[in-house]
């Protein structure tokens, strides 16, 4: 027997689901969720073998909510927006139904995953999920963190600066520091330029937060922050940011 979540905050559209699986014998759902945070308690606990999976959900959407799950299963989308349809494939989605979709499109997306799974198909990995691009406007604005079993939504305006560390990075805020398994260049490409700058191999920083620019050794430079922190500054992030505050 496989194990099966419902996430989807519409009541109708997870009974949908429920009903269609109802051809799936081998297919037990053994949680239906309403929301993100549901949804990622539920797969720690379950650690189901397929998802089924709405996007524009309260509090979190999905690709936060995968992003937040060490080992995803696999996942089949099911949303009423077509605009992310290519990065749900991106993120080696199993299939991407628009809703409504009908019983058969249904099956065959189900077909597909439990043909991939007797061909020892590998299936989506939270890594997998991590770079890809296309983010949707929310993710612009906040951080999705996970501590133990709880989920912190950081407002960027609450990051003083994000440090690289291994394979992950460390968002710093004024109550403390939180990993992120994601990469220094997502962030660049994410985060908005008029706010955070690239500064160092290991360091971007909040401008905001940004006191003054000191002298340091052999024409290196430092930039000191309201909190007393000293960023080292690379050549080329001393003159990008020199660029970004026009001096």
């Amino acid at each position: 027997m496989k194990k099966c979540l419902i996430i989807d905050d519409e009541p109708l559209a997870r009974s949908i689901v429920a009903e269609y699986l109802q051809s799936f014998p081998e297919l037990e759902v053994v949680q239906e969720c309403g929301d993100g945070f549901e949804g990622v308690k539920a797969i720690l606990q379950h650690q189901p073998d397929l998802i089924f999976l709405d996007i524009q959900m309260p509090k979190i959407n999905g690709f936060e909510m995968l992003e937040l799950v060490e080992q995803a299963p696999g996942v089949i989308f099911t949303t009423a927006f077509d605009e992310y349809a290519i990065k749900a494939f991106e993120a080696n989605a199993v299939d991407y139904l628009l809703k409504p979709f009908s019983k058969e499109r249904f099956e065959a997306a189900v077909k597909k995953w439990l043909a991939q799974r007797s061909a020892a198909a590998t299936t989506p990995a939270a890594h997998q999920l991590e770079e890809v691009t296309g983010k949707q406007p929310e993710e612009h604005l906040r951080i999705v963190v996970k501590t133990g079993n709880n989920i912190r939504i950081i407002p960027v305006q609450e990051v003083l600066y994000l440090e690289a560390y291994d394979d992950y990075v460390k968002i710093h805020i004024r109550d403390g520091v939180f990993l992120k398994k994601k990469t220094m260049s997502y962030y660049e490409k994410t985060l908005d330029p008029k706010q955070f700058v690239r500064v160092h191999r290991s360091f971007m920083l909040a401008l905001s937060q940004l006191t003054r620019i000191e002298p340091f050794e052999k024409d290196s430079h430092v930039a000191l922050l309201k909190s007393g922190v000293r960023i080292p500054l690379s050549k080329s992030g001393y003159t990008r940011l020199r660029s970004v505050l026009g001096i």
